[in-house]
């Protein structure tokens, strides 16, 4: 067995310097642990097969519904079920750790200037 190492989740956001660029961090079985700094607007989108989560390391984040919206403030977190349509926003800079399975697309079937692939995220 390798050297087992533990990392300060606060300093990991040091390797972060563009927005809405996820960075992946670990994984754990077949979900990846994602960190992220977001600030303006991402995309509408949904992930068709994966469920998200969003916990919020620093700052706050909006999260758009179709038919309502939900305030994140530094330690909440909330799971987005798949096939939800979902648009981030924050409003301030903001650090975000996702965990997601290793198949979600940044932004599911939408790709924007924005859109990073997974080989962007390694």
């Amino acid at each position: 067995m390798s050297t087992l190492v533990a990392r300060n989740l606060m300093q990991s956001f040091d390797q972060i310097t563009d927005y809405w660029s996820p960075k992946i961090i670990g994984e754990v079985n077949d979900q990846y642990l994602k960190i992220a700094k977001v600030k303006g607007e991402l995309v509408w989108h949904a992930h068709d097969e994966e469920d998200e989560l969003f916990h919020i390391v620093k700052g706050s984040l909006i999260i758009e519904f179709e038919d309502h919206t939900v305030e994140l403030s530094e330690g909440k977190f909330l799971t987005i079920p798949k096939g939800v349509m979902h648009n981030p926003i924050a409003k301030e800079e903001c650090w975000v750790l996702l965990i997601e399975s290793k198949s979600t697309k940044h932004t599911g079937n939408v790709v924007t200037e924005k859109t990073k692939t997974l080989s962007q995220q390694l």
